[in-house]
């Protein structure tokens, strides 16, 4: 029964642990990578969707590379796009690229390292195979 009741203890110290570590509050660096993973993926699905205006396939691409510093010039260059402002999902794209421009400039600005200045990479990005399609 001694064994038992140990296994029981370790399984439980160990479930508390993973549940602390996943309430831990996101620090800038994870916050950034989460929003530029899902300001990227809100503009494939953008660039896919049928019922969207037809200026969408006009908008700069939109890749986004947290660790290479051209990402800031690209945020501003699509937030300051002059089409589109009557497409909701655009702006909204717009709103949450203004975002983490600000949250990258202001906020983070500290705490984030730029391991590249290749903005040709941001242009034509070698995608993982996973995400090659």
């Amino acid at each position: 029964k001694l064994p038992t009741m140990k296994m029981l203890l370790s399984l439980v110290a160990l479930l508390s642990a993973t549940l602390l570590a996943n309430a831990a509050p996101p620090t800038c660096y994870s916050r950034v990578l989460s929003l530029s993973k899902e300001i990227t993926e809100s503009f494939k699905e953008l660039q896919t969707s049928k019922a969207v205006d037809s200026c969408v396939e006009m908008l700069p691409r939109l890749y986004l590379d947290i660790h290479n510093y051209c990402v800031l010039a690209k945020l501003r260059d699509f937030v300051a796009y002059p089409r589109c402002e009557r497409v909701l999902e655009v702006s909204e794209l717009k709103e949450k690229a203004r975002s983490l421009y600000t949250i990258m400039i202001s906020y983070c600005r500290r705490d984030l390292a730029f391991f590249t200045d290749d903005c040709s990479a941001l242009e034509n990005p070698v995608l993982p195979p996973m995400e090659r399609s």
